[in-house]
């Protein structure tokens, strides 16, 4: 076989690596916290929010600026983890691009 046909082969088999990866992340979750748990936020680790949990405790008419403050901190520290996640996984992959030469 040709090295073309050996290059685009190679890269079919990682762009499907990557689909499924990318499949994968988007369903693995991680979560963030804030006001010693008063706070939680779930993210994918395709950079997508998947939830927001707030103790009733915590929500006091007074404190709202508090809990905004809470809630942006413990989504950002989520955010923070999937992107971190995500950018292994797909290193993982781009990592086998060795024989791409100079085309990466």
């Amino acid at each position: 076989m040709s090295s073309i046909g050996k290059l685009m082969k190679q890269a079919q088999r990682m762009q499907r690596q990557m689909e499924e990866i990318q499949t994968a992340l988007a369903a693995r979750t991680v979560e963030g916290t804030s006001g010693g748990g008063a706070v939680k936020v779930t993210a994918r680790c395709d950079g997508s929010l998947a939830g927001v949990k707030i103790d009733p405790a915590a929500v006091s008419p007074e404190d709202v600026s508090m809990l905004e403050d809470m809630i942006l901190t413990a989504a950002n520290q989520a955010i923070g983890e999937a992107k971190e996640i995500y950018n292994a996984e797909m290193g993982k992959v781009s990592a086998g691009m060795g024989g791409l030469g100079g085309l990466m």
